[in-house]
């Protein structure tokens, strides 16, 4: 969905940008959490 690499996701959980849940070794991240995310950097071009 944030087309970015495995480990720039890994970053921003930890840096506490992005919400999730830890379920054993994994992390589970909300749609709701990642439109939100998203919402909240976009920038318009231009």
């Amino acid at each position: 969905m944030l087309r970015v690499s495995s480990m720039t996701v890994y970053r921003l959980i930890k840096a506490g940008d992005l919400p999730a849940v830890r379920v054993g070794r994994s992390f589970r991240v909300l749609p709701t959490d990642v439109d939100a995310y998203l919402a909240a950097r976009y920038t318009q071009a231009g």
